[in-house]
C-alpha cells in the first residue's frame, strides 16, 4: 500500500470525523466545542431572530419560554422587550445551558431570568404559565413535533401565543442544497404547508405563516381559551 493512498485514505477520514462532529453539534452542542457553536449561534442567529419577533406584540410584564435557548442571545432580547417580566429558557443541551446562562449572567443574578437544562416533549412548568413560547431553530430535532407542540400549548395561557422560526424549510428556494444537509442531520425538513397543519392540528388557532423567499419561516398560533374553544 502506498504511502500516498495512506494519506489520501487519512484526509478522508479526517473529513468524515469533521462532519460527524458539527452534525453532532449542532443537534446537540457539547463540551467545548458546543460552547462555541452555541455562542457562534448567539451571532448568526441575529437577524432571524429580529425577523422573527417582528410577528408578535411582547407586553412589558409578560411572562415567556425560549425552547431550545442556545446560546442565549434570544432570551436576551426578549427580557430587554419585557423589562417587568419574567423570561425562562430551556435546552437539552449542557453545553448550550451553561453558554445561555453566561450570555444572561447579569439578568439571572437579579431574577428576570432562568435557564434550565430540559427537554420540549417534559416541560417543567404548570400549565397555564406563558403569555408567549418562541421556539427558534429547534424543532428539527424535536422527538414528537405534534405531541411536543401540544405540550407546549399545555404551558400557555389562553390565548398565549406561540411563535416558531425556522430559517430553512422544504419549498424554499435553495431546496436542492438544504434538503441534503438536513437529511444529513437527520432533521425534519418541512413545507410551510405541513409546518401549518401541524400547528393547527396540535389545537392552536389563530395560525399565520410568514415565509421569505430566503427561506425564513415563521409561524405564529394562539392557544385558545374555553370561550374560543367552544
Amino acid at each position: 500500500m502506498s504511502t500516498q493512498y495512506i494519506q489520501t485514505a487519512l484526509k478522508i477520514l479526517l473529513v468524515l470525523v469533521g462532519v460527524s462532529m458539527m452534525i453532532t453539534q449542532c443537534r446537540k452542542p457539547s463540551g467545548w466545542l458546543g460552547r462555541r457553536v452555541a455562542r457562534a449561534m448567539n451571532i448568526g442567529h441575529a437577524r432571524l431572530a429580529k425577523w422573527g419577533l417582528s410577528h408578535i406584540t411582547i407586553g412589558r410584564e409578560f411572562t415567556m419560554l425560549d425552547v431550545g435557548c442556545g446560546g442565549g442571545k434570544l432570551i436576551d432580547t426578549l427580557a430587554a422587550c419585557a423589562p417587568n417580566g419574567k423570561i425562562f429558557g430551556i435546552d437539552y443541551s449542557s453545553s448550550s445551558v451553561e453558554t445561555a446562562r453566561a450570555t444572561n449572567a447579569a439578568r439571572i443574578a437579579d431574577g428576570s431570568v432562568d435557564i434550565q437544562l430540559g427537554t420540549v416533549s417534559r416541560l417543567p412548568f404548570q400549565p397555564n404559565t406563558f403569555d408567549v413560547v418562541t421556539a427558534f431553530e429547534t424543532h428539527y430535532y424535536w422527538p414528537d413535533l405534534p405531541r411536543d407542540l401540544r405540550e407546549i400549548r399545555r404551558v400557555l395561557k389562553p390565548d398565549g401565543v406561540f411563535l416558531l422560526v425556522a430559517e430553512v424549510h422544504r419549498g424554499q428556494r435553495l431546496s436542492w442544497l438544504f434538503g441534503p444537509a438536513m437529511r444529513m442531520l437527520g432533521g425534519k425538513y418541512l413545507t410551510a404547508a405541513e409546518h401549518r397543519d401541524l400547528v393547527i392540528n396540535a389545537g392552536y388557532v389563530d395560525v399565520v405563516i410568514e415565509a421569505q423567499p430566503s427561506g425564513w419561516l415563521s409561524v405564529r398560533g394562539v392557544n385558545p381559551s374555553e370561550t374560543r374553544s367552544t
